[in-house]
């Protein structure tokens, strides 16, 4: 519940006027004190001259002679806080909706209630199958744009916004996270909770850790090779995964090293002229153990055994695993730059030679978080909304469609 400050309507007290009861006293007594009125008067003005001398040679500093006022007509600017709004935000007045959101949607994830948390540029959007409720709007958050979403163990959900840190729903009320409480920067750019339950931060000024009380941050001060960190995963043997949009390394709580392939044998090396991994977006790691990632470099497996494999070439920008095991990733259709795609592997041809997925949306577009809801329906957010697939068509939420 949100307090408004106001102003109270402060009664105006009216003065009297002493002066005219002063003189009223002094005539209904003239004819009694004539010399007590000449007295005072004789008194009064003297010593009244005297405080104007005085408070002219204060005025002055002390100067013999009084300086002609100084008239200037610079106006002093005021001091003003910086709005605190995101210039990229898209606003809208609707708190519930049959429609979905009509810009960027970046990521999207399932509660453990079945609804579906969007995290878009009109702040955090609720679907619970039958309508959107938008809750910045709702709750009259801070209007940013939302870069993430990610629910805990707890089923306590987590956003990143991009300016104005994150916010934590208990179901109930959302509690504003900010630097003021410990985070490395107000920009995030995802979330991972690991297995002892820590979450993990990833923001443009490094990856601050909460253990359910503080907040502790590593950065490239303790050799990250770049604090925007885009994606985090803890993989079956305890090391974390670091996707950013410097070079692709992974953490084992001590030090930090980058992912390189050796181009002879396709496989990770330590040899520092070996390939490094730059801007990377996503990375994940599937059923069986293997660790996927992509970006810039196109999409590749890490396989437990240190094999390396290339799927594609093209700029990845997420990549999922359904409950088959199927392989989904939003990416640049190749040979058509203002074109996005949705590709699918199937989880039985991954081993194949080669792999080809089946793409199964292509448009003037560009795609981003892709997650599967309950009922195995595939959704996916876009530049103008999110759209569900339920294996033979989409449904974008829009009117009129």
């Amino acid at each position: 519940m949100l307090l408004r400050r106001g102003g109270g309507v402060f009664p105006v007290l009216q003065a009297f006027t002493f002066q005219n009861k002063a003189r009223a006293f002094i005539e209904d007594r003239k004819q009694i004190f004539p010399f007590m009125i000449k007295s005072f008067i004789q008194l009064l003005v003297p010593a009244g001259l005297l405080l104007l001398v005085m408070f002219a040679l204060a005025a002055c500093n002390g100067q013999s002679e009084m300086s002609p006022p100084v008239i200037s007509n610079e106006v002093k600017p005021k001091t003003t806080k910086p709005a605190d709004f995101d210039p990229y935000f898209s606003p809208t007045a609707s708190v519930s909706s049959e429609f979905g959101p009509k810009s960027i949607t970046r990521n999207i994830i399932q509660d453990r209630n079945g609804d579906v948390w969007l995290a878009t540029w009109e702040g955090i959007i609720r679907y619970d199958g039958t309508s959107f409720t938008n809750f910045t709007n709702k709750d009259r958050l801070r209007r940013y744009h939302v870069f993430s979403a990610m629910e805990d163990r707890d089923g306590k959900l987590w956003f990143g916004t991009i300016g104005a840190g994150g916010y934590r729903y208990d179901g109930t009320a959302f509690t504003n996270i900010t630097t003021e409480d410990g985070l490395a920067h107000d920009k995030q750019l995802c979330l991972y909770q690991d297995r002892s339950g820590k979450i993990w931060i990833g923001t443009v000024g490094g990856i601050s850790i909460y253990n359910g009380s503080s907040y502790r941050t590593i950065s490239t001060k303790d050799g990250l090779p770049d604090n925007a960190a885009n994606s985090i995963l803890e993989d079956r043997s305890g090391k974390f995964w670091i996707a950013s949009s410097g070079a692709l390394c992974v953490y084992d709580g001590l030090t930090f090293s980058i992912v390189r392939v050796n181009d002879e044998k396709n496989r990770t090396t330590s040899d520092q002229n070996g390939e490094a991994f730059y801007n990377t977006r996503s990375v994940i790691e599937d059923k069986k153990g293997n660790v996927w990632f992509g970006g810039n470099g196109g999409l590749w497996r890490y396989r437990t055994d240190g094999e390396l494999t290339q799927f594609a070439t093209e700029f990845i920008g997420y990549i999922y695993e359904d409950t088959q095991g199927n392989i989904w990733t939003s990416s640049a259709a190749p040979g058509k730059p203002d074109e996005w795609r949705l590709s699918r592997y199937d989880a039985n041809g991954l081993d194949g030679d080669p792999v080809k997925p089946a793409v199964i949306l292509q448009r003037r577009d560009m795609f981003f978080g892709i997650t599967e809801d309950k009922d195995g329906g595939i959704w996916l957010g876009s530049l103008n909304g999110v759209g569900r697939y339920d294996g033979e068509e989409f449904d974008w939420f829009r009117e009129g469609e």
